[in-house]
């Protein structure tokens, strides 16, 4: 494949409260961000290889008419079955191809100077369905060196839908490096953090749908 996973989101209610959850297990936060144009902001939790981001809707208005309003973030916010999930992608090191990885769509997001921006899967109008991002020009949400950064290494990512394939996207999100994608009756993320190492589990519903094992 010709894309790796750099780092997955999920959408969650104002200020992120959730993600204190995951400093009362030890984990620490990095840097907040805001996304002009979009309408977002975030709380990001950097790993050795990735990073895990909070994102909610700061300003409706903003995701509604600006530059990501095809992104649906205040739609996606307001409904229930609604996938909560981005997932981040970006070329592998070995990758010289031009070619985008799934059918879709460029935008221009105000925070990056054009022509940067993202390819971003056919799929993002059925908001029953994660978001998929591609960025074939720079490091969209990881820089090196971290201060924040955790030293666990994301092993495996997976993510269950009850959604299905609209547009062929997700079939070929799934052959990335460390990312699954399955058939469930409930919008799901598992992160697995040191292959589990520290044999430790902990299941973060129904406040986030998150399990995150370390």
């Amino acid at each position: 494949m010709t894309m790796t996973l750099d780092h997955v989101f999920i959408l969650v209610e104002p200020e992120a409260k959730v993600a204190d959850r995951l400093l009362e297990h030890g984990f620490q936060e990095g840097p907040r961000n805001t996304h002009p144009g979009q309408g977002t902001a975030n709380r990001r939790f950097y790993f050795a290889n990735g990073m895990l981001e909070f994102i909610w809707v700061q300003d409706a208005d903003e995701a509604r008419n600006g530059p990501g309003r095809s992104l649906l973030f205040s739609e996606r916010a307001k409904d229930p079955t609604a996938s909560p999930f981005g997932i981040i992608f970006v070329p592998r090191k070995d990758n010289v191809s031009s070619d985008m990885p799934f059918p879709g769509w460029h935008y221009q997001p105000a925070y990056f100077p054009p022509p940067i921006g993202f390819h971003v899967g056919a799929n993002s109008h059925n908001i029953a369905e994660p978001l998929c991002f591609y960025c074939p020009f720079q490091d969209p949400g990881v820089p090196k060196p971290q201060p924040n950064r955790n030293p666990q290494t994301v092993s495996e990512v997976i993510i269950s839908t009850p959604s299905t394939d609209t547009e062929g996207v997700l079939e070929l999100a799934t052959q990335a490096d460390c990312l699954s994608l399955r058939s469930g009756q409930e919008h799901l993320m598992e992160i697995t953090l040191d292959h589990h190492d520290s044999r430790r589990t902990e299941d973060y519903r129904p406040a986030l749908p998150l399990i995150l094992h370390w």
